[in-house]
């Protein structure tokens, strides 16, 4: 168990890296500066259902952070930046540094940019997977293009993570909310249950309504593995799960996601499975399926189903492979079809 706890983290710190700072680098005047990140060479080919077949490498999801801590007066007060290099979101273009995270934490306050309340009631709680485009489908944190908005505030108390963050909405009178509950147990099983709200645009810019979802999501620690499982059901999601009413989201439908063509705001649910099994010492193997219907007049709904394999050659050094399959596209660079990845990972 031990053994798939530290690989359990490895793999959340390689899609949140924020979680982990890995090496400190000394005290100066009070402060405590650490460095963290990885380097990783990536081979994507793709088999679209529709289309040629591609082969795609980068290196650019390689990501550097940098924290600074102290304790002033009584309180634990810290600062957290990270960037990646895809700020051009394409294989063809050059390279350029993206902010990831810049954020200030005063106790179980944090404050800045950084993941939203949507991902820490899922990730912890979900089958991990390489892809860097499409992690946890099937749940309310499901879209990559929505995680991390520019400002967000949590506040952690006993188990509750209270969250408000900057809306999707332009013209929204409230912020985005999400109030969670997690508890997790000495054998590794934990779960979540997730309450979320935002506003939501109707038939013009200044008409909305509230649109809530309820999450639940659950690990079970079983011998040398875990098996996962959740569920999500409501309204005014769409953006955070990555579905819409017709289709996937895009940063040009996040308006309309949630509604149909009368202004009325639309249903839908979600659920994803998963499996994941220390096969040798180093040598992990995951399983994971999620999948979103929406209660549209055309029945939308999507799936994503992945097989993962992680080779750890050396600690923080890791190697996998990784084999997909979805029916919509989720982003310019994962098209409907199947997919497999090669990655080799150097954490630091």
């Amino acid at each position: 168990m031990k053994k798939l706890n530290k690989l359990s983290i490895a793999i959340l710190a390689a899609t949140a890296s924020s979680f982990v700072s890995a090496v400190e680098l000394g005290e100066f005047k009070g402060t405590t500066f650490s460095v963290g990140g990885y380097l990783k060479a990536e081979a994507i080919w793709g088999m679209p259902d529709s289309g040629d077949n591609t082969l795609e490498t980068t290196t650019r999801q390689s990501r550097f952070n940098l924290k600074a801590s102290r304790e002033i007066e009584g309180h634990k007060v810290s600062g957290f930046i990270e960037s990646d290099f895809w700020e051009n979101q394409s294989y063809n273009s050059a390279a350029a540094l993206r902010l990831r995270h810049a954020y200030i934490s005063i106790d179980n306050l944090t404050i800045g940019q950084t993941w939203n309340g949507q991902f820490f009631a899922t990730a912890p709680f979900d089958a991990r997977m390489i892809n860097f485009f499409g992690p946890g489908f099937g749940t309310i944190g499901g879209n990559g293009g929505t995680v991390r908005p520019s400002t967000v505030i949590h506040y952690t108390t006993n188990g509750f993570r209270f969250t408000a963050q900057d809306p999707l909405y332009d013209n929204a009178s409230m912020p985005d909310l999400v109030a969670s509950y997690s508890n997790r147990f000495k054998s590794g099983s934990a779960y979540n249950v997730a309450i979320t709200a935002r506003e939501v645009q109707t038939t013009s810019v200044d008409d909305s309504k509230i649109g809530a979802t309820i999450s639940l999501l659950g690990k079970l620690a079983v011998g040398k593995g875990a098996l996962f499982a959740g569920a999500f059901t409501g309204k005014g999601t769409g953006p955070y799960t990555g579905v819409c009413v017709g289709g996937m989201w895009n940063p040009g439908n996040t308006a309309t996601c949630d509604i149909d063509g009368s202004g009325d705001l639309i249903s839908q649910t979600g659920f994803n499975l998963g499996v994941t099994q220390n096969l040798t010492e180093n040598l992990n193997g995951t399983l994971r399926y999620g999948k979103v219907e929406v209660d549209d007049t055309a029945n939308t709904s999507a799936y994503e189903t992945t097989a993962t394999l992680i080779y750890t050659y050396l600690p923080g050094l890791d190697f996998g492979i990784e084999w997909r399959d979805q029916d919509m596209a989720n982003h310019p660079l994962r098209p409907a079809g199947q997919q497999v990845e090669v990655m080799a990972m150097y954490k630091f």
